[in-house]
């Protein structure tokens, strides 16, 4: 019997229209297709094996498994070792050609000896609701089920055993067997049959070429070079969306209900993403980031989300998928996230600081950011005292949360400073009042003098991990008595084994019962908090404590179990990855990101 494999133990492979998760077995558990009526990433480790799979390893004991990605690529190599030889299987997508086409494409390599081996796919549709009808023609193996089609070429024979599809075959030293699977859209044709080998050299060539514009070769350049490219897997190529993470529904605590639907583009999440790529040098992905932010928040300010979908949809309808398990039985698999309902304020001053740091790195606003800009702010003007349900998507009664009023003051501050020295038009003398009213009420409502310390929300006592940001934003320097303070609180009060959680969870105002791992980001905003201060010895400790808990192919998920050293939360996630990037330049960097954010 199988035995299931932690979140830890899956790889991502992508070719920025759709990802998969190959496991350290070999398995591809769940496939992306790409299709503009739901998500770019179906990727979800999700229920049993009778909801899809498509596995590929030695059918004779496995004694070791090795695993890495090709330098500077995505491409994923496992090689397993067995007492008949070793074997190295190749996985990836080629980039692509035909936009409405994927090629999965699985290479088993014979690297020593003689190794049997066995495949088995079991295709389903529809989040494994769907049982597709499956033929054998002349160009290989074809599953159809309403809007989806897949088919697979291989140079073995394939079998039928009930609902899957087997094959058994030996490789022995320097033989390839190329298996290719290709998801398209089932009212038209299947793409053309491509050469495998030569799709491997072309997809390694591009994926270089991409990874030669960071030239900066420091201390961390190997976790901040995978970081980028794991960026890049989440991008949706043809519209420059950026999805939070690759999966729905892996649980932040196993077991609990806390599982929600990632495969979206958040603008606060999407926002840290671009400071990280213009840091880097990735000028092109931030402005197509940039216009695919005009094309979604588009229409009324009134109306803005805190998501969307890739290509800007705003209906992202939750519910939930009865017939799956979940990850190690964690229910309910949801499909869509509410929160894109709510308000938080907090995103009107993300979107202004990522136009202000576009500003900064070259990329000159035109004349339809600079309306958007007016427009938000003009919203904001009226608005920014109402409560709201926070950066955490809180699901309980709305409340006047101290970061949400930070960043609203980010918002004003940065179009004052985008007056003073990038050209935007507007009444400046009024924003700089609004600001500095902002100011003076989150000292005065979100500080808390018994404490002392900034608090979660006015009149509270919690602490949040989010008030690292204070700092790191520039709405008090880190050498402020209070933001001293609130660093030391949270480490004191808001940490397991050094890694920092976001808030106590399972309060009333929530609206969700308790239990969750460290919040990665907020881990790596601790760290900048203490280089910022000068504590340049600390802040590197919790770095490299950071970078330790990565995988073995250097991926980091949204959440950690310091006790159980075991990953939670979606996979990849795009937070812990920028914050990868961002710390290793604040502690390399007389100028990191932090720096150019709240640059004067």
């Amino acid at each position: 019997m199988r035995m299931a494999l932690r979140i830890e133990d899956y790889a991502l492979i992508g070719n920025c229209l759709t990802c998969a998760l190959v496991g350290r077995d070999g398995s591809i558990d769940w496939l992306g297709l790409p299709r503009f009526d739901s998500p770019a990433c179906f990727a979800a480790l999700l229920g049993g094996p009778e909801n899809g799979r498509w596995l590929i390893a030695p059918s004779v004991p496995i004694l070791a498994v090795e695993r890495r990605y090709r330098p500077d690529t995505m491409i994923l190599e496992t090689r397993f070792r067995t007492e008949n030889g070793e074997v190295t299987l190749i996985d990836f997508m080629s980039l692509p050609g035909r936009p409405d086409a994927v090629n999965t494409i699985r290479i088993v390599r014979g690297e020593s000896g003689s190794v049997p081996m066995r495949m088995e796919a079991i295709f389903r549709f529809d989040y494994g609701r769907t049982v597709p009808w499956v033929r054998q023609g002349r160009d290989g193996l074809r599953a159809i089920a309403g809007p989806d089609a897949l088919l697979l070429r291989a140079p073995v024979p394939l079998d039928s055993r009930g609902t899957t599809t087997v094959a058994a075959f030996t490789v022995a030293a320097g033989d390839e067997v190329p298996f290719v699977l290709s998801g398209y859209p089932s009212h038209r044709d299947g793409p053309r049959a491509i050469d495998a080998v030569a799709a491997l050299q072309e997809t390694e060539e591009r994926w270089r070429r991409w990874s030669g514009h960071y030239v900066d070769r420091g201390e961390w350049h190997e976790p901040v070079m995978r970081s980028l490219l794991t960026l890049k897997a989440l991008t949706y190529a043809p519209t420059g969306g950026i999805v939070a993470a690759a999966t729905t529904s892996l649980p932040e605590l196993i077991g609990g209900i806390r599982n929600w639907d990632y495969r979206f583009c958040w603008l606060r999440d999407a926002a840290f993403t671009l400071h990280s790529l213009l840091l880097s040098g990735y000028r092109n992905e931030a402005m197509a980031w940039r216009e695919w932010l005009l094309r979604a928040v588009a229409g009324s300010p009134a109306e803005i989300q805190v998501m969307y979908g890739i290509g800007g949809e705003r209906r992202l309808p939750e519910f939930e998928l009865p017939w799956l398990a979940g990850h190690q039985g964690s229910s309910p698999v949801r499909i869509g996230n509410a929160a894109h309902t709510q308000r938080q304020t907090d995103v009107f001053g993300e979107i202004m600081g990522a136009v202000y740091s576009a500003d900064l790195y070259g990329i000159k606003a035109h004349d339809d950011v600079r309306n958007v800009q007016k427009a938000l702010l003009d919203h904001l003007e009226g608005h920014w005292q109402l409560p709201d349900s926070g950066i955490w998507e809180m699901r309980g009664p709305e409340q006047r949360y101290t970061h949400s009023a930070v960043m609203a003051w980010v918002a004003f501050d940065r179009a004052v400073k985008s007056v003073e020295s990038f050209g935007l038009v507007g009444p400046v003398e009024r924003w700089k009042a609004v600001r500095d009213a902002i100011h003076a009420e989150v000292c005065e409502k979100g500080f808390d003098r018994t404490r002392g310390a900034f608090v979660q929300r006015y009149g509270a006592a919690e602490l949040d991990a989010a008030l690292l940001r204070i700092p790191l934003v520039g709405f008090l320097p880190a050498d402020d008595p209070r933001v001293i303070a609130t660093a030391d609180a949270i480490r004191r009060d808001l940490t397991v084994d050094g890694f920092v959680l976001r808030y106590r969870t399972g309060t009333v105002h929530e609206g969700l019962p308790p239990g969750e791992g460290t919040f990665l980001i907020c881990s790596f905003w601790m760290a900048d908090n203490l280089a910022l201060m000068g504590r340049h010895r600390e802040a590197r400790e919790l770095f490299e404590q950071l970078l330790s808990i990565r995988n073995d192919v250097g991926l980091l998920a949204e959440e950690f179990d310091p006790r159980a050293r075991r990953f939670l939360g979606n996979f990849p996630q795009a937070f812990s990855h920028v914050g990868i990037i961002n710390t290793a330049h604040n502690l390399t960097l007389n100028e990191g990101p932090a720096g150019r954010r709240t640059a004067h």
